[in-house]
């Protein structure tokens, strides 16, 4: 058990245009570099992209996608006597919307194409239909849980 205390949880200040906290989540995953006004604007292009592909408002495409994009359950590596079994474990609120927009721009950068806000509008409106490699993941880490499932009394 690690000695250290645990880090304290930091307030997220949420965004000027958007008011919204998800959209600071999401500029903090796309940041590179500490260019985080560059970042902004991807989102707010990408939010934009989807306004006029969808004709519909794009936060709640946007919170449609990481609602379907977030997964109940993920399995953890736990070492027992020796051997090492991937034990499905429940996931909390907080670290479900961080794995969903992970995966939303992991997959959103991978996508073939020249403009990344264009490849993230694409991807958040594929997540949001329920359809494209961020949900396949999901179902995948899923199937995982599923499998392992014998060894759920391991769970701490």
């Amino acid at each position: 058990m690690s000695r250290r205390s645990t880090a304290k949880k930091r307030t997220l200040s949420s965004d000027p245009i958007y008011n919204s906290k998800i959209i600071t989540m999401l500029t903090a995953r796309l940041l590179k570099n500490g260019k985080k006004s560059l970042a902004q604007k991807i989102i707010y292009k990408s939010l934009e992209i989807i306004k006029e592909k969808t004709n519909n408002e794009p936060m709640e495409t946007l919170e449609k996608a990481i609602r379907n994009a977030t997964p109940l359950v993920e399995v953890k590596a736990r070492r027992i006597g020796g051997s090492t079994y991937q034990v499905p474990m429940e996931v909390r609120a907080y670290r479900g919307t961080n794995l969903a927009l992970n995966w939303i721009t992991k997959f959103a950068i991978a996508r073939t194409g020249k403009n990344i806000s264009i490849k993230l509008a694409n991807e958040i409106i594929d997540s949001s239909k329920e359809s494209g490699n961020t949900i396949r993941k999901k179902e995948e880490t899923h199937r995982m849980a599923e499998a392992n499932k014998a060894f759920a009394h391991y769970r701490y």
